[in-house]
């Protein structure tokens, strides 16, 4: 630091060199960089579309997962793999806190942005659960707590990222008893506690996937299987066949990814992705097709992979083009980047939101920032536990005292405009999530600036 200004490595020392020398950017070239941005997002909802989801309908098939389990395990861990590459390439590639940053830095857009998003670009008004959304939110907060507290003394040791993991495993556990947990709640507090019952009664009708049925006094869950809280009944597998994408079972006559759209804008859109198409083709089994369904898995895994190569060059192209317009780096990382790592959970989200499945995207929302924690625990725990262990990792906690303030009201506000908005996913919830969004990142940025708060910062070098 230099007279009380932090300094802070620019975005670009953690990605190669572009193809376009500053000027030629300045000159027109940035153009192209634009061109490649808007075809990674076209990239990303391709996968999402055509493999990723249908591989996870298939996996909440075949272990009978209800839509808000679903969406905070499979889910979270395929669209927040590139969050996962991130932290590993901090911790041992670059050496540098690019993990910590970008984690931190997009928490409060997955929370606010995306669910933004999902209200104001879904036409279906999904309903919610309660138990799922306090569910997540409660183990969110303790994980990025428990994150916060870490790194208070800019240092991680073993014992330290390994709670990490424990409380990971702990939110594991607790989606593998979730139907019973379920069930205990709504016993004990439904009499005192409306939302519980109402919201479980719309959600009921709306949503068949998760099995809702109706007993004496208020709606819950059918028990589940003896040996394990998360696969249900043998009689609720004929709710399962409605899917994601409208399909009642998976057949040959599925469309093939090659036959042309009939509308217009479609027609357009399929010619300019025919070539992401085709690799994706040749690289990813489609499960959708009686052929590969037994091969859901290696879909997920490949589609992650995809999904996280699509979005490293995405963010490695958004960060040339905002040094090219000469955006600072703090305003760059609570903004373009923070959405740019974000965009398999954007896309993924709103999907499943056009599809009326309201708890599965929620619970992708705040279940993928529960991941991201583990993101950062697993390559802290390798490093320190069995390659550096002679002393902890070194890490930069400026800014750490609004960071966890910024967490926790985000985590609540969201909480509240649901429980407000009468525990929905609508036009309404979007527009409240995106304004507090906005002010969210403007006193982010203010604060990253300097203009309020005491932590100035500037680029080294500059």
């Amino acid at each position: 630091s230099e007279n009380g200004t932090s300094c802070v490595l620019s975005s670009l020392s953690e990605f190669p060199e572009g193809f376009f020398t500053p000027q030629e950017r300045k000159d027109g070239g940035i153009v192209i960089y634009f061109i490649i941005i808007l075809y990674m997002f076209l990239a990303v909802s391709i996968v999402c579309d055509d493999y990723f989801l249908p591989s996870l309908e298939i996996i909440s098939e075949c272990l009978g997962l209800s839509q808000d389990v679903a969406g905070a395990t499979f889910m979270a861990a395929g669209s927040s793999a590139p969050e996962l590459v991130t932290a590993f390439l901090g911790a041992f590639v670059t050496k540098g806190d690019i993990g910590v940053s970008t984690i931190l830095g997009s928490a409060i857009y997955n929370l606010l942005g995306i669910s933004a998003a999902c209200g104001l670009l879904s036409s279906v008004v999904s309903r919610l659960s309660c138990w799922p959304l306090f569910r997540d939110c409660l183990a969110y907060t303790l994980s990025a707590a428990a994150v916060l507290a870490m790194i208070s003394d800019n240092r991680i040791y073993w014992y330290e990222s390994a709670s990490l993991l424990l409380i990971y495993g702990c939110y594991v556990l607790v989606l593998c008893f979730d139907i019973k947990i379920n069930q205990y709640l709504m016993r004990k507090f439904s009499p005192c506690c409306t939302c519980f019952t109402k919201a479980m009664e719309e959600n009921g009708e709306q949503q068949p996937l998760v099995g809702w049925r109706e007993e004496s006094g208020p709606l819950i869950r059918q028990q589940s299987r003896t040996d394990s809280g998360i696969f249900q009944d043998e009689l609720d597998y004929s709710h399962l066949s409605t899917s994601l994408h409208g399909l009642d079972e998976i057949s040959e006559d599925h469309p093939n990814v090659f036959t042309m759209p009939e509308a217009d804008m479609k027609r357009i859109l399929w010619v300019l992705s025919l070539p992401i198409i085709t690799l994706l083709y040749l690289t990813i089994p489609d499960c959708r097709r009686q052929f590969w369904r037994n091969w859901f898995m290696v879909t997920f895994l490949i589609s992650a992979a995809w999904i996280s190569a699509i979005t490293y060059v995405l963010v490695w192209m958004v960060t040339i083009a905002g040094e090219t317009l000469g955006i600072p780096e703090s305003v760059m990382g609570l903004t373009l980047l923070a959405a740019g790592t974000s965009v398999p959970d954007t896309v993924a989200s709103v999907l499943v939101a056009r599809k009326g499945n309201g708890d599965m995207a929620m619970s992708n929302i705040v279940g993928s920032n529960v991941f991201d924690m583990l993101c950062l625990g697993i390559p802290w725990f390798i490093k320190t536990a069995f390659i550096n262990t002679s002393g902890p990792i070194e890490v930069n906690s400026s800014g750490l005292t609004y960071t966890a303030i910024s967490l926790i009201c985000s985590v609540v506000f969201i909480f509240l405009a649901v429980h407000l908005n009468g525990w929905k996913i609508d036009k309404r919830l979007g527009t409240i999530c995106l304004v507090l969004y906005l002010v969210f990142t403007v006193l982010s940025i203010l604060y990253e600036l300097g203009i309020i708060g005491n932590n100035p910062t500037r680029v080294c070098g500059n």
